[in-house]
């Protein structure tokens, strides 16, 4: 696959996140993502390091630039519930730091500088 970041994913990623496997999905990727339910595995630190009362700030793998800020306007555990049946932490429109986030045509989400983020699946409701 083409390379679509100007560098690698940063060396020094929070929650013991490997840093190939950011690459790879960040960089190296316009359609797939880590497997389902990666942010909640043992490796990764996100469930023992992260507020449960206060909104975090999320940034992206290469450029740090803030992506979300989350959840807002939900609790943590309604946020983790929602993530967990998604399989990937899932962000609300409001959480989005919409400076630094684009949605393309068929819902790629990307930073303003081409860092593959996921995919928008909006629910049915």
């Amino acid at each position: 696959p083409a390379q679509t970041c100007s560098k690698p994913a940063s060396e020094d990623l929070l929650w013991n996140v490997d840093v190939k496997t950011a690459d790879r999905i960040c960089c190296k990727n316009r359609h797939y993502a880590e497997h389902s339910g990666y942010f909640s595995t043992s490796a990764v630190t996100w469930l023992d390091d992260v507020s449960r009362s206060e909104p975090t700030e999320y940034f992206d793998a290469v450029h740090s630039k803030r992506v979300f800020v989350g959840p807002r306007g939900r609790s943590f555990e309604e946020f983790l519930a929602e993530s967990r049946a998604h399989g990937w932490p899932s962000f609300r429109d409001d959480e989005v730091d919409w400076d630094n986030v684009r949605i393309l045509p068929g819902g790629e989400c990307v930073t303003v500088d081409g860092v593959h983020l996921g995919h928008n699946l909006p629910d049915k409701k």
